[in-house]
């Protein structure tokens, strides 16, 4: 059956995006993983950090991959603790694979939804990615299968890959798979169906346009990749579907081509982002600095380091939203707020003192800053 192919297209401007790759692209037909489609999208990959961009890869996979390794046990294919194993004997089978394409060092980082929902392990997440991509190696994520058991029930890493992408603060999300795009109807099903290009957002309308899962290995469906889609659209993402099995949608990829559908975002990243720095609960702490400081976060938009904080109010944990506030005349006004990478007691032993100092004062350190600028948001008539 002969689909109506999508017209091209622009790729929106990017310099980081998280891939995607579901287990159709990586199973063999006769169980284990292939390298058929997983060249091509190296190549992509490739190009794209000689380019001076950024990838992080959400790859699954890793149950067919050990399916594949223990095929002598017939009831390895039955069951959750056992797909639970299956998992973990496949993994290094994934990384492998990838690794086997590139000359960069190729990182595996697998995370559960939890990781992401507790402040302090997202906040350290975040660092490792960060400090991953800064070092030149490839992550490659995906769910810890082997202990997130609802998370193994769903099996969705298009919902993961788009919670990644805000994670990353990156720019688009890439999501790989065996159709072109979406169509105005299931088109394996129907012969009328229609390519759709461009979703401005994601309505009840669309989702209707969504079957089940189209392949006997993947356990996600073109529902999930609209759910992923609306996710990345809230962070102010867009997210393009696109056919990870035709040579042809990569080669135009790695020329800011789209041969697929585009999801365009709500609202700009950093607009999402600094929206939600604005409107986040509050911890009830406030941290107090000093004018340099001030000048520093809201003129020339740096990070606040622990020299410029003079004091430290209320108590709050790592990766809590606290308050900012600076001295004036008549008082004291509130400035910003922003994540603090330490809790309120660490902050109270490295006020005042010098970024190199941490470690020394805590016996550990999580970085130079107490908040990132990333992670800070100046407040409307704040003057620096």
């Amino acid at each position: 059956m002969s689909l109506r192919r999508h017209a091209e297209q622009d790729l929106p401007r990017w310099r980081r995006a998280v891939l995607k790759v579901g287990s159709s692209l990586l199973a063999a037909n006769g169980g284990g993983l292939s390298t058929r489609h997983v060249l091509g999208l190296a190549e992509f990959i490739a190009a794209s950090h000689r380019a001076g961009r950024e990838v992080v890869l959400v790859s699954s996979g890793a149950v067919a991959a050990g399916r594949a390794l223990v095929r002598h046990q017939p009831e390895a294919a039955h069951g959750l603790a056992a797909r639970q194993a299956l998992a973990a004997i496949g993994q290094t089978t994934v990384v492998a694979l990838w690794q086997r394409f590139f000359d960069r060092p190729v990182a595996q980082v697998l995370l559960t939804h939890d990781d992401l929902r507790n402040r302090r392990r997202y906040l350290n997440a975040r660092a490792t990615l960060r400090e991953l991509l800064a070092l030149g190696a490839l992550p490659v994520v995906n769910e810890n299968d082997t202990v997130a058991v609802d998370e193994l029930k769903l099996g969705d890493n298009d919902n993961l890959a788009a919670i990644v992408a805000a994670l990353v603060d990156a720019d688009l999300l890439l999501i790989a798979s065996d159709i072109d795009g979406l169509y105005s109807s299931n088109p394996r099903s129907d012969a009328n169906a229609e390519p759709i290009a461009d979703v401005a957002a994601v309505t009840p309308a669309i989702l209707a346009m969504a079957g089940g899962s189209g392949s006997s290995m993947g356990t996600g469906g073109m529902y999930t990749k609209l759910e992923a889609a609306t996710k990345a659209a809230a962070a102010g993402i867009a997210t393009v579907l696109f056919n990870g099995t035709d040579a042809d949608s990569l080669r135009l990829l790695a020329t800011d081509r789209l041969r697929g559908t585009l999801f365009r975002a709500g609202d700009t990243r950093l607009h999402a982002r600094k929206y939600w720095l604005r409107h986040a609960p509050l911890a009830g702490g406030r941290l107090r600095i000093d004018a340099g400081a001030a000048r520093a976060v809201l003129g020339a938009g740096a990070s606040l380091l622990p020299g410029g904080i003079t004091a430290v109010h209320g108590d709050f944990a790592r990766g809590d939203m606290v308050e900012i506030e600076t001295a004036q005349e008549w008082g004291t006004q509130i400035v910003a707020r922003g994540i603090s990478q330490y809790a309120a007691g660490e902050v109270r032993r490295i006020a005042g003192r010098k970024s190199a100092e941490i470690e020394n004062l805590l016996g550990y350190s999580y970085g130079e800053t107490v908040v990132h600028r990333d992670d800070l948001v100046a407040m409307s008539g704040a003057n620096p």
